[in-house]
């Protein structure tokens, strides 16, 4: 007997194709990776199982990075497993290649990357030669079992699917090419003059930091000017209300434009921009008396629609501070592991129109699930009949591959809080697009000064909540109508018909135009997203209208990988590009091809693929040009033989450390150009912007500058391309006779030369571990006093040191403190191994054992990528084999445990009782050793008792006499003095 293998995209829609097909075709008998009756195998992917790679014989391995092996057109592509998903993936193909197996459906989403994902699983499965079994094609825009059935039922052939095929396909080997080769030949660029410079692009990275980078320009060209607005307050009858001036006249279309020819984006009806004319519009004004005219009429407020995964990561950035990778992850998780929403990779922000009986049942669900905060409402649309056909909800031409994210009708527990919290999030929207729109009453007062001819109006603006309908859901209730809308001004008291006002005050209030606000992770999704309105070329926006740059689910990973890049840097919820970002669209500009950091060539692309999908342009045809664009890119960067390029660059305010002149910034180099500002007198003194592949911020560059020296700094990369962190220096050259930059890895070449160091202006850093003399920083390194040269201890008796950068990872000193008080720091993240080269975390430890500072990584939970769920039933019992284990225990093994417990580490803190003369300067609480060693500096600093002429000695006090027992002692001494007056607390 033949079979049909059908491949679906996910697990889950897996699951529902079995349950939808069980009634028709039988019963399933599930496996471990697929589903299989007598007329079905069901399986499916996890996204996608493979991707496209050069072939071997095109794969350039050494000498990648170089103009000599660019570009890389390959005349096809070869294919590789994505590596964390090879197991499922040979799941697929054994049951691909099966006798039995005469025919494939390809049930992953309805568009263009389900289409690429089965097509690349298929070829893969055949291997040199095609698999040769005749494939058809599952179209579903709704999972209800009837749509399964029906779309089983109205399969589409391989020909009708072959001009999807070919756009998914060619889009994803036009990605390939364009971003390999801009990649490496703007590296190879930048590389020119040594070291390794990694200069990352791509057809969506690019446009997208493109973006960011204009608006950063914006602002730093951004000259503020001053502006008035005149605020009254009317008396009437009933009581007092505020007016503000504005110009009826003004109209926008009308507004003079600036200098450049723009429209001037600043003017506003109610703003004047002379103060002189503001105070006499205040002074004609000013106690005088008023006519009134009002309007008000009811408004009407609907929900915003649905979420998508865009929208939702907008919002949830602005609610809660979430990154779009957070979002993301967190609605994977409430999707994947706790069934409680629908799909979150998606772009539709509409459900089928056959899903209305399943929305039904998952308001009842709500209704009934015990949510307390919205149980009520969704029973109030249940008793209401909220939940009707209505086609700005349901509306199968809105839904694409996949619908908007709704709660499952499965309720769930055991979430964690920010997973509460983005839950209950989409359950608020989903209940509120089917509430009645909000009412308000929107009422303008428009209050007239009549004074010497002239007219001075003063508007007015209330809005009352009337009906909360939907905004109840969010806590708006009709006792807002008491409270002041910060937008829209207070509820305005009653003016009677024809009543004349007084006008009993008019003030000036002087403000200035402020520059455009930073993207933030919401906004910069938004820019992507509707990258397409701002192309001119009406085909063009067109074609992007539904799409924008990236997809719901790559845009977040779109930033993450900017940042990653060191291409923008994220500073509370703003995101800011950095220099190597400026560096990068300078040098696209100046290399004439901005194309790449455009939002048209995504347009342009999204015109031709859909000309494809129907047939009207070949495949052929469009990767030639493809080939043509990336041959022209490269061609442009390896020929471009000019010193600099043009850009829009610094002048440093240090001046050059060897003749004074002016320091100027181009695009590979700092450089003197004379006290002249011509560098015709320049004295050849220059440092590289990019040491390392690691560009400097101006700030930075102005710093080591003044300074000589600036870091530890991370993000360098070895010629090799592996990243490291280092201090950089500015030294003298004698043979030069000029500054150079250098590489300050704290080698500590002068630690042997016997030279006396001078602590005495540091504060230590906590207590040796070894010793308990005084540990400070001394270089690159934390050294204790008695490991070097001291006037008090020339020779050195210590051997405690640790660097301040270990395996590429900074120990600030705030760490160190930690590790020297407890014993261990928090847990770091930028390690990077010697032997792998790759980043891993670990604690920095003491080992009093091996003398040393060492790792202790974080252990693991089980391996799971999710923590495990916490279980309130019964403990599991023995297994046989566990209890004979238990019964061989020796009494000395059951000891173990408290053995363990009294090896427990003492939490930080946790500490020492004092004796009494020393609680009579610190306090009697315990306290561990690091904070009376702090505590006893407090003190002493506090009341002045270093030694005046020697500050490493201490006088004593009354206070302090009994604890030192002396008139004086040296500051080496304290640790050793202090360990007489600690005692454990029980042994006190």
């Amino acid at each position: 007997m033949t079979k049909t293998l059908v491949i679906a995209e996910k697990p889950s829609v897996a699951q529902d194709i079995v349950r939808a097909l069980t009634p028709v075709a039988g019963k399933f008998d599930k496996h471990d990776e697929h589903f299989e009756n007598d007329s079905y195998v069901v399986t499916s992917a996890v996204g996608h199982l493979v991707e496209i790679q050069a072939p071997e014989e095109f794969d350039v391995k050494r000498g990648k990075w170089s103009f000599a092996n660019l570009p890389v057109i390959p005349p096809h592509f070869d294919l590789k497993p994505v590596d964390k998903t090879k197991t499922r993936l040979n799941a697929v193909v054994k049951q691909a290649k099966r006798k039995d197996v005469t025919q494939l459906i390809n049930a992953c989403d309805a568009g263009r990357e389900g289409e690429l994902i089965f097509r690349l699983i298929e070829q893969y499965a055949g291997g040199k030669s095609p698999l040769g079994k005749p494939v058809k094609r599952l179209w579903l825009q709704s999972m209800t079992p009837q749509a399964i059935r029906d779309g089983f039922d109205a399969l589409r052939t391989e020909k009708q699917m072959q001009g999807l095929a070919d756009a998914a396909r060619s889009r994803s080997e036009a990605d390939w090419l364009v971003g390999i080769n801009g990649t490496r030949a703007m590296t190879a660029f930048n590389s020119r003059d040594g070291g390794f410079f990694l200069t990352t692009v791509g057809r969506v990275q690019t446009p997208t930091l493109s973006v960011v980078v204009e608006r950063e320009e914006q602002i730093r060209k951004f000259v503020s000017r001053d502006y008035w607005e005149i605020h009254g307050s009317f008396a009437a009858e009933a009581g007092q209300y505020p007016g503000k001036w504005f110009n009826p006249d003004w109209k926008k279309a009308n507004a003079p434009l600036l200098a450049n020819g723009e429209p001037d984006a600043e003017q506003r009806a109610d703003r004047v921009w002379s103060e002189q004319e503001a105070r006499a519009i205040a002074d004609a004004s000013r106690g005088k008396p008023a006519t009134v005219t009002e309007e008000s009429k009811p408004t009407t407020q609907a929900s915003p629609a649905l979420f998508d995964l865009t929208s939702l990561q907008r919002e949830a950035n602005g609610r809660f501070g979430f990154s779009a990778k957070t979002t993301l992850a967190l609605a994977q998780s409430l999707y994947e592991r706790h069934k409680a929403l629908t799909y979150p990779r998606t772009d539709s922000r509409a459900l089928p129109e056959d899903y209305l009986p399943v929305v039904k049942q998952t308001m009842e669900m709500l209704a009934n699930s015990g949510m307390k905060h919205l149980a009520p409402f969704a029973q109030q649309a249940v008793d209401g009949n909220y939940v009707k056909p209505n086609k700005r909800i349901f509306d199968n031409a809105k839904v694409s591959d996949h619908f908007a994210i709704i709660p499952t009708l499965q309720a769930p527990s055991g979430l964690s809080e920010a997973e509460q919290k983005l839950y209950d999030f989409v359950v608020r929207r989903f209940l509120s697009v089917f509430f009645p729109s909000a009412e308000h009453q929107v009422t303008t007062r428009i209050s007239t000064v009549e004074q010497g001819g002239k007219k001075y109006p003063f508007r007015t603006d209330g809005k009352v909540l009337v009906k909360p309908g939907w905004l109840a859901i969010y806590g708006k209730e009709a006792q807002d109508d008491e409270k002041e809308d910060d937008k829209d001004g207070k509820r305005l008291v009653p003016v009677k018909p024809g009543e004349i006002v007084q006008n009993e005050s008019a003030d000036l209030k002087g403000l200035k135009t402020r520059p455009p606000a930073r993207y933030s992770e919401a906004t910069l999704l938004g820019a992507m997203e509707g990258a397409g309105k701002t192309i001119d070329d009406d085909e063009l926006r067109e074609a992007m209208q539904e799409k924008g740059l990236g997809t719901p689910a790559t845009r977040a990973a779109t930033i993450e990988g900017l940042i990653a890049e060191k291409y923008m840097l994220r500073e509370g919820r703003e995101l800011i590009p950095t220099a190597k970002a400026f560096q990068l669209m300078t040098l696209l500009r100046g290399l004439g091809v901005e194309e790449l950091s455009k939002a048209e060539l995504t347009g342009e692309w999204e015109y031709k693929l859909a000309q494809m999908e129907k047939g009207a342009l070949s495949r052929d045809a469009f990767m030639r040009e493809i080939a043509q664009m990336t041959e022209h890119i490269v061609k442009k960067a390896k020929e471009y033989d000019r010193d600099t390029v043009p850009g829009d660059y610094a002048t440093l305010a240090t001046p050059c450390p060897n003749c004074g002149g002016i320091v100027r910034e181009n695009y590979r180099r700092y450089g003197c150009v004379g006290k002249s500002g011509t560098g015709e007198d320049a004295c050849g003194f220059s440092f590289g912007k990019s040491p390392a592949g690691r560009t400097f911020e101006v700030a930075e560059a102005e710093a080591l500058l003044r300074d000589k020296h600036i870091g530890p700094l991370e993000g360098f990369r070895s010629k090799a391309g592996w990243p490291f962190t280092s201090e950089i220096v500015l030294k003298y050259d004698d043979e030069a006779k000029n500054w150079k930059l250098e590489f300050d890895f704290g080698d500590d070449k002068n630690g042997d030369t016997g030279e006396i160091v001078d602590f005495s202006e540091q504060d230590t850093v906590g207590p040796c571990p070894v010793c308990g003399a005084p540990v400070f920083e001394h270089g690159s390194n934390y050294v204790c006093e008695k490991s070097v040269p001291t006037n008090a201890q020339p020779t050195p008796s210590c051997t405690f040191k640790t660097g301040k950068i270990i395996l590429q990872q900074p120990v600030e000193r705030a760490q160190m403190e930690k590790l020297l008080a407890t014993g261990k720091t928090d847990l770091l993240d930028k390690f990077v191994s010697m032997r792998t080269r790759r980043a891993f975390k670990a604690f920095l430890t003491w080992n009093a054992e091996e003398g040393k500072v060492t790792f202790e990584f974080a252990p693991r939970e089980g391996g799971s990528k999710f923590p495990p769920r916490k279980t309130f039933g019964k403990p599991a019992a023995k297994t046989a084999a566990a209890k004979k284990v238990a019964a061989k225990k020796t009494p000395a093994a059951k000891k173990a445990p408290a053995a363990k417990k009294a090896a427990a580490p003492r939490k930080p803190g946790a500490g020492l009782k004092p004796s009494d003369s020393l609680a009579a300067v610190i306090g009697a609480e315990p306290v561990a050793r690091t904070e009376v060693i702090k505590k006893l500096w407090d003190y002493i600093k506090a009341n002045g008792l270093q030694d005046a002429t020697n500050k490493r000695a201490i006088n004593a006090d009354a206070k302090l006499k009994p604890v030192f027992g002396k008139d004086q002692v040296t500051m080496f001494e304290l640790a050793g003095i202090v360990g007489k007056h600690l005692s454990a607390p029980d042994a006190a």
